[in-house]
């Protein structure tokens, strides 16, 4: 009984070392509203003035990398105030604009679907649907672009625009292939 018990133990704290991960903080870039607020941001990267920016912020992930950082770019941003007037619930526009992205690793890199498909602008949201892709576009380039400073090869890099049907047809021209580079070697 004693070696019944003993081996399901081991087995279990096997099975715990075998399912443990590691938790890495890193910055991730998402595209932001500024809904609510009397500021419009300048987006260098894509040469307009918008009620929208693209911001970085720190998060403590777990998983497959770079996929992760990818997925992480829609995650839900309630901008935090000290001003009881500002009520909005939502921020990245990835959510509120109900776009979905995905990351996966492949032989050839990394392989990022934008789905557009649930795609819409609700109300109140001054911005197009390619606005809106062009801001996510440009987060997406710039959570890598900080990924790969701590990396010694460069990550090719393959974005496909999904669910463009219809009057979203459009889209489909943001569809773009890039490579991220590496950091500068440090002595």
């Amino acid at each position: 009984m004693k070696m019944l018990i003993t081996a399901l133990c081991a087995g279990c704290l096997l099975w715990n070392v075998g399912h443990a991960s590691t938790i890495t903080v890193v910055s991730v870039f998402e595209p932001l509203s500024l809904h609510g607020t009397d500021g419009d941001e300048v987006i260098e990267d894509t040469g307009e003035a918008l009620q929208a920016c693209v911001m970085s912020r720190p998060m403590a992930l777990t998983g497959a990398f770079p996929e992760m950082l990818v997925d992480s770019i829609r995650s839900p941003h309630l901008i935090p105030t000290n001003n009881p007037n500002y009520e909005v619930k939502e921020s990245n526009l990835l959510v509120i604009c109900n776009i979905g992205i995905r990351g996966e690793m492949s032989t050839e890199g990394l392989m990022v679907r934008l789905d557009v498909s649930q795609l819409s602008i609700p109300p109140g949201i001054d911005l197009t649907s390619r606005q809106v892709l062009k801001l996510a576009i440009v987060a997406l380039r710039k959570t890598l672009e900080n990924y790969q400073l701590q990396q010694t090869r460069p990550l090719a890099v393959a974005m496909t625009i999904e669910g463009a049907n219809e009057g979203k047809a459009g889209l489909r021209d943001l569809d773009s292939k890039f490579t991220v580079g590496v950091g500068p070697k440090v002595d």
